[in-house]
């Protein structure tokens, strides 16, 4: 039940988003602290960085930089060395990983990639507003869903 100011009190999760574009990481990042839920938001540069750091390997193996298990993957499609596609096809079909949810993020209007997107097993697919406030809004009602409404593993 929600306190009369309309919020509510969420658990920790560890927020993992990958996405190559430098940019495209800080606004994410600026419009979930909008909209109060950056906490515990990693990064991941693309599809492998994002395959080691779920399996804890490479930079992220023993002695590695750290890495919290993800209560949920933001996930770009068109990166470099394995593109979003191929990573959630790996997420899928890994029986450690494939309840982690995963919403893919991306600037792609193909309607080809939001159907691919579900075919590979996404939770959902936005697609990235063209304003920061039209981010923040998307990523308020995008928290508010996940963090708020939804039951996560």
């Amino acid at each position: 039940m929600s306190d009369p100011g309309g919020s509510q009190s969420r658990r920790a999760v560890t927020i993992l988003m990958a996405d190559d574009d430098e940019e495209d990481r800080a606004l994410t990042r600026d419009a979930l602290a909008e909209s109060q839920a950056a906490d515990g938001l990693r990064f991941v540069v693309d599809g492998q960085d994002l395959m080691d750091y779920l399996r804890r390997e490479g930079a992220y193996g023993a002695g590695g930089l750290e890495a919290p298990r993800p209560g949920i993957i933001l996930l770009d499609l068109n990166m470099p060395r394995k593109n979003g596609r191929e990573a959630l096809a790996e997420i899928r079909a890994d029986a450690s990983l494939r309840r982690i949810p995963v919403v893919v993020l991306t600037t792609s209007r193909d309607e080809r990639d939001v159907t691919c997107s579900y075919e590979l097993g996404a939770n959902s697919v936005i697609t990235k507003p063209s304003t920061f406030s039209g981010l923040v809004d998307a990523m308020r009602a995008w928290s508010r869903y996940w963090f708020e409404t939804a039951a996560l593993p």
